[in-house]
């Protein structure tokens, strides 16, 4: 039994780049691909350091940022990212000014847990953060979930053994991690998944992985 899993920054196409399946946000899935939510809503957060905010007003809606130094997000694509927020029905983008800008999620995190400025991150990179508050969340009105990942792949007629044999048990995982009874347990599918991910995806996509080893690799032994 092989697994083969690549991460990558960048949105790819995995018929094209010859991947069986792959996890995206599930607003980012292709219309034309099968998709399975492999957990609950998620969402982003903006944070800074109490350190950051002992001579700042915190922002109370997302036009108060253009006051403040945001550590901006670049793309994989090279473009910036601009920050989203929703409240209401009302959605806006906001071009956030900043001296700092990074491509990767946990240095965001790292240089605002140093008051260097307010990030914009997921939610599960920063939990322990604001629960001990090292961190302080704002504009959390504006922040809502969103639905989480998903595995994804193309709807053929005739599914590879492989890819059916991954997709059933992964399903059968994600089923008992929300009942709380996932263990952890040490035909070839090739995987694409986004190089930062929660915590709790790489769980389920590891224990999916080591299952499917076991048991074909049983079954190769008899």
């Amino acid at each position: 039994m092989k697994v083969e899993i690549v991460t990558e920054g960048r949105l790819i196409d995995i018929i094209t780049e010859g991947f069986d399946a792959g996890v995206r946000h599930a607003e980012a899935v292709p219309q034309d691909m099968i998709a399975m939510p492999l957990g609950p809503h998620t969402r982003h957060v903006v944070v800074g350091a109490p350190s950051y905010f002992a001579n700042r007003p915190r922002p109370s809606e997302p036009a108060d940022l253009m006051d403040h130094e945001c550590i901006r997000a670049r793309h994989a694509s090279g473009a910036l990212y601009r920050w989203e927020f929703e409240r209401h029905g009302d959605e806006t983008r906001i071009d956030v000014p900043g001296s700092l800008t990074l491509d990767e999620p946990d240095l965001m995190a790292q240089a605002s847990r140093a008051g260097m400025g307010l990030a914009y991150v997921g939610e599960w990179i920063v939990a322990d953060d604001i629960a001990s508050g090292g961190l302080v969340e704002v504009l959390n009105e504006w922040t809502p979930s969103y639905p989480g990942y998903c595995l994804y792949y193309p709807g053929r007629r005739h599914m590879a053994a492989s890819l059916r044999a991954f997709v059933d048990l992964a399903h059968e995982i994600v089923v008992r991690k929300s009942r709380g009874v996932l263990k952890d347990t040490g035909p070839v599918v090739r995987f694409a998944a986004r190089a930062q991910q929660p915590a709790a995806l790489n769980d389920v996509i590891e224990a999916t992985t080591s299952e499917l080893v076991q048991v074909f690799g049983h079954a190769g032994a008899n």
